[in-house]
């Protein structure tokens, strides 16, 4: 058995799909309709994938506090300069818990916390 998806329900699923294809750099895998005011839309690659559904019917979605999605990055310091040339704020960090490890912290277009870590070779 293995990790398949994770499931993210959002308000805005062209919002969501440019957040995560340019930012956390998950490629479109498909999307389809699901129904009438239903849209389905599977990013990633490999084995895990991230699954973003959009209702019409649905007026807000909310998110809980301790909830977060992460993602690696190869150099942290080059995406926080993504993120600046994106016009996207750090929420917290970048936290260093140990030297080999360092993340920061952003909100998705519908506020779930979504971290990147970068994990350095000591």
């Amino acid at each position: 058995m293995h990790f398949s998806w994770c499931t993210v329900n959002v308000n805005n699923l062209e919002e969501s799909l440019k957040f995560y294809q340019d930012i956390a750099g998950l490629p479109l895998v498909r999307r389809f309709f699901a129904g009438p005011g239903q849209e389905i839309a599977f990013l990633g690659s490999d084995d895990t994938k991230l699954e973003l559904i959009c209702r019409k019917d649905t007026k807000a979605v909310e998110f809980g506090k301790d909830i977060s999605i992460g993602f690696m990055t190869e150099s942290l310091e080059d995406f926080m300069k993504k993120l600046k040339e994106k016009n996207i704020p750090i929420a917290a960090g970048p936290i260093s818990p140990e030297p080999s490890t360092r993340f920061l912290f952003v909100k998705d277009p519908n506020g779930l916390t979504v971290q990147f870590s970068e994990h350095l070779n000591p």
